[in-house]
């Protein structure tokens, strides 16, 4: 089959390979052509060289076709030999049948590509020879003349060529037709099976295993008359699914295991411990990162000293070799399964004998499970913990490995309905009692994933006894391989949070820039969940390829569970969703760290060209306002993408959204005000982070959102603002420009005292406590002859975040200042003068 598709490939490269003679206007009609007769001579000889191979080309075809058709037959001979009690042989055969329809559908798409080329070319030259032969010659040059006779003679025979390549391989095209024809009937035939074992499987449970107890001598010699039918020995001819064929492959299977088993045992448990003991690769051991328990409780153990880089490297290396030696035999357990699976790789790739190939590729399925078992419990476990690790997974590991062994052996359903219900039912009792007793000594995730098991073996013994027992080990298979899935890729995120927390890296620190995090990001945060999406997806075909369903698997998943006008839903559908969000949420993030770190190193540029402090509340402002428009960009596409994927017609939101237009604009208009402002304030005007001024409120601004404002104002409380509220009240935006307030301090000095003295004191007392980014003395000003006083102002820059406490300090320099030099600062006084009257007499004074 492989040498019938190389064929193909072959054929179609040739056939595509053929070149596109073309003529472009040229200087005039001798020219062209001229032209045409060297570009059409070229392609004659072209053809010439390219007929041996054709030829060559078209007996391969004809002897591989002979072998599909000697494959279909025997594919026929297998499919419609099945018994009904053979559900594991009846799937394999099945499943022959459909691939072998399948791959040459597929196979068939270039002949049909040639012949739809071909006869296009025909009527190309048909044209072309109908152009030269009705071509005006009078006018002509001789060279001209002579160039268009060879010219036209040339197409005729290119034309004649290509009918008669043509014509050949439509005779190749009916015998292919004839063999498809026989395929299509073997796949439908297969289809029909397929359609009796789903049947069997969901619909048509069998006898329940209290009815096969009740008559279990006769089961019993059914199925012992089944068993001795099916792997009874064919005389005078040696299958290769005969039971000497499956007893010798057992064998070697036993003896690959002792040899894995053993070379393993010896590399590891001996000659790599004992380099290990005698301190030979030590080197190896400082590449490891160990847990800070151990180096701080010896550092303890010290009276509190800090160990130092030298003894920190011994403490590691202690705890290394520590830990090798408490999971030398699991590191043994999982370098065997390695090793076997490659040696059973190496025997599928050797062998070439039909029941090796699909016993190997199942068991490398199970040694895939053992090895992500054994890796994600040796990187996140600890050496008691593994052992505890391998009990509660012991039960799923035999049951896949009986499944998987049913599955080799083609076992009859006789026996399966016997004997698998007892074996669920203890396996059952046993996933039980493993995970009530170390529930309590291992992380949670393992505790569920057992606890999950132990729930699906509790449906799968149900089902079995009722007489689904196909059913059930349907579940069971889906389970093994979804739980496959999942420790791989918890083993894989173990890996990668164990790299990304190496102290060189801090990959899922905050303030590690995104420049050298994105990769690692996009592995974690976007590859692992999309790999998780798609592990169930994976996990059910796979359970359904042990049955050999994968093809009818694959029309389920495609198939539309609900396919209305406006709404279409599928289950690949719905996991295109899922893969979409995970990578739009990585994008969305990623570009939001990447716009703060452009922002971030914009900042700190321009402050070392201002030669001031950096102000990391201008770059969280700035990134403020970008993050509500890109995530509503990044989610806004992600969501007409998924209703494309749906088919959700959005000609009825249209709809609805113009009928309801004009009451949502009434309704939200004052929403839309505060979106269209915050949008405004956003834009520059207020950012996070500014210190404000709002009808004497002053705070900092905390939030900007795009209806609302939030200040934290000086005494701790948090007053939310309406963006358009801010526009209508007399607010004041006091970090804008350089983050100076003026302060004017008014000062009064006694009469007679020296003007141009106060003025030099007060200049001295404010640029005595003068400093950066605090207080920055402007001058004194001569304001006003007062009542009591002569009035200064003595004019300054403070900061206006703190504005209270320099205003303050101005005040008290000022007032120590002029004390000392004995200027005196006059406070208001009245002379209250009490005019008696000498007329007034005691009879006149008024009566109490």
């Amino acid at each position: 089959m492989k040498r019938y598709i190389h064929c193909l490939i072959l054929t179609l490269l040739l056939l595509t390979a053929l070149p596109s003679y073309a003529v472009l206007k040229e200087r005039d009609i001798s020219s062209s052509l001229s032209i045409l007769r060297q570009e059409l001579n070229t392609y004659r000889h072209d053809l010439d060289k390219q007929q041996n191979d054709l030829r060559i080309q078209q007996q391969m075809v004809v002897k591989e076709l002979i072998t599909v058709g000697n494959q279909s037959q025997q594919n026929a001979l297998m499919l419609y030999s099945q018994k009904e009690g053979n559900i594991f042989d009846l799937t394999y055969a099945c499943h022959a049948a459909t691939e072998q329809y399948r791959q040459f559908r597929n196979n068939a798409a270039p002949f049909r590509d040639y012949i739809t080329n071909t006869n296009t070319e025909v009527s190309r030259y048909d044209s072309l020879i109908s152009d030269l032969s009705n071509m005006y010659t009078g006018a002509l040059s001789p060279k001209a003349k002579l160039d268009r006779n060879v010219c036209l003679t040339l197409a005729i025979n290119i034309r004649r060529t290509l009918a008669d390549n043509n014509e050949q391989m439509k005779q190749y095209i009916t015998l292919y037709n004839r063999t498809e024809d026989g395929l299509k009937n073997l796949n439908d035939y297969a289809n029909m099976r397929y359609g009796e074992i789903q049947r069997s499987i969901f619909n048509n449970g069998g006898e329940n295993y209290i009815a096969i107890l009740h008559d279990l001598n006769k089961e019993y010699h059914l199925t012992l008359s089944s068993v001795l039918m099916k792997y009874r020995p064919v005389h005078h001819a040696l299958s290769e699914w005969d039971g000497r064929i499956i007893l010798g492959f057992f064998v070697a299977l036993f003896i690959g295991v002792l040899i894995a088993t053993g070379l393993n045992y010896l590399i590891i448990g001996f000659i790599f411990t004992y380099l290990v003991k005698h301190g030979k690769i030590d080197f190896l051991f400082q590449w490891f990162d160990k847990r800070k328990a151990s180096i701080q409780a010896s550092a303890s153990s010290r009276q509190d000293e800090k160990p130092s880089k030298e003894q920190e490297i011994d403490l590691r290396m202690v705890q290394s070799k520590a830990s090798f030696t408490a999971k030398r035999r699991t590191i043994i357990a999982t370098s065997t399964v390695i090793t076997f699976a490659l040696l059973l790789g190496l025997l599928r790739q050797t062998v070439a004998q039909n029941f090796f190939v699909m016993a190997t590729g199942l068991l490398m399925e199970f040694a895939w499970l053992m090895a992500a078992i054994l890796l994600s419990l040796l990187i996140r476990l600890d050496g008691v913990q593994i052992k505890n690790g391998l009990r509660i997974y012991a039960p799923v590991m035999t049951v896949c490995f009986l499944v998987i062994a049913f599955r080799i052996i083609l076992i009859p359903n006789t026996l399966v309905n016997l004997i698998f219900p007892p074996m669920l039912l203890v396996c059952a009792v046993w996933q039980w009692r493993v995970v009530k007793h170390y529930q309590k000594r291992l992380p949670k995730s393992d505790v569920f994933y057992t606890t999950m098991s132990l729930i699906v073996f509790v449906f799968s013994v149900i089902a079995s006894l009722i007489g689904y027992t196909l059913l059930s080990v349907e579940a069971l298979i889906w389970w093994t391989m979804q739980l496959t899935c999942i420790l791989t890729i918890t083993c894989l995120s173990s890996m990668l949070k164990g790299f990304g927390n190496h102290p060189n890296r801090r990959y899922f620190d905050k303030e590690t820039s995104i420049t050298r995090t994105w990769l690692f990001r996009f592995f974690y945060y976007a590859l692992l969940p999309i790999s998780g999406a798609l592990s169930i997806i994976l996990s059910i075909y796979w359970a359904a390829d042990v049955f050999n369903l994968s093809d009818t698997t694959l029309q389920i998943f495609s198939m539309r569970l609900i396919d209305t006008k406006n709404f279409t839903f599928s289950i690949f559908k719905a996991v295109q969703v899922v893969i979409l969000f995970y990578l739009f949420s990585y994008f969305c993030h990623t570009s939001l760290n990447l716009l703060h770190h452009h922002f971030a190193q914009s900042e700190h540029d321009h402050a070392i060209e201002e030669n001031r402090r950096e102000d990391p509340q201008a770059v969280v402002s700035r990134t403020a306002m970008w993050r509500n428009v890109i995530q509503v960009l990044v989610w806004g596409i992600w969501l007409m993408i998924s209703m494309k994927i749906f088919n959700i017609d959005n000609s009825w939101i249209v709809a609805i959204s113009a009928g309801l237009s004009t009451g949502i604009g009434f309704a939200m208009k004052d929403i839309l005000e505060n979106i269209y402002y915050g949008i405004s304030l956003m834009a520059g005007r207020i950012r996070v982070g500014d210190y404000v001024s709002i009808d004497g409120t002053r705070g900092t601004v905390r939030n900007i959102s795009y209806t609302s404002t939030m200040i934290e104002a000086l005494d701790g409380s948090i007053i939310s603002f309406q963006n358009s509220q801010l526009f209508t009240k007399n607010y004041k935006n006091l970090t804008k420009n350089h983050g100076y307030e003026l302060a004017i301090i008014p000062v009064g000095v006694a009469y007679g005292s020296n003007v141009a003295e106060v003025k030099e004191l007060a200049a001295a007392a404010v640029k005595r406590i003068e400093r950066k980014n605090y207080i920055k003395y402007i001058n004194t000003v001569f304001v006003n002859f007062g009542d009591n006083s002569i009035d200064f102002k003595v004019l300054a820059w403070v900061d206006s975040r703190k504005q209270i406490y320099a205003t303050g300090e101005i005040y008290e320099a000022l007032y120590n200042t002029l004390n000392e030099h004995q200027i005196e600062i006059p406070y208001p006084q009245r002379d209250v003068h009490i005019k008696s009257d000498s007329t007034m007499t005691l009879k006149d004074t008024p009566k109490a």
